[in-house]
């Protein structure tokens, strides 16, 4: 039996000490007045452990899901335009001159009508 690192040994000392000082009248009301105290300490931290989980819970995450998926839904839905003149945008660099990231430029691969377009340093 071990609690708070204290063996059987050691609370019958601490016991026998208590005995001593206080006398067998005031021991039990000691007693009464410790458990009491250790009792309110254990449930105080049972409701801190049970408030600090409902605060890490993904319930909170979850409502503000739903808080951005119903302003999502009052958005207006915008509709795919049919006006001939809306054109759309082309990429000013060839695709076939861009490199995958990390990867060295090919020499020689600027097409004449893009190398002439850049300016002379």
């Amino acid at each position: 039996m071990n609690v708070f690192g204290i063996g059987l040994p050691e609370m019958a000392v601490i016991a026998a000490i208590g005995l001593l000082v206080f006398g067998p009248k005031r021991l039990p009301e000691l007693g009464k007045t410790l458990g009491k105290t250790l009792r309110g300490f254990q449930s105080a931290s049972q409701e801190f452990e049970k408030e600090f989980r409902q605060a890490v819970t993904p319930e909170s995450e979850s409502s503000g899901a739903q808080a951005v998926a119903s302003v999502a839904a009052m958005l207006p839905v915008s509709a795919p335009t049919t006006d001939p003149s809306v054109q759309a945008i082309t990429p000013a660099i060839p695709m076939s001159l861009v490199s995958a990231p990390g990867s060295e430029p090919a020499s020689g691969s600027i097409p004449a009508s893009v190398a002439s377009d850049t300016p002379d340093s």
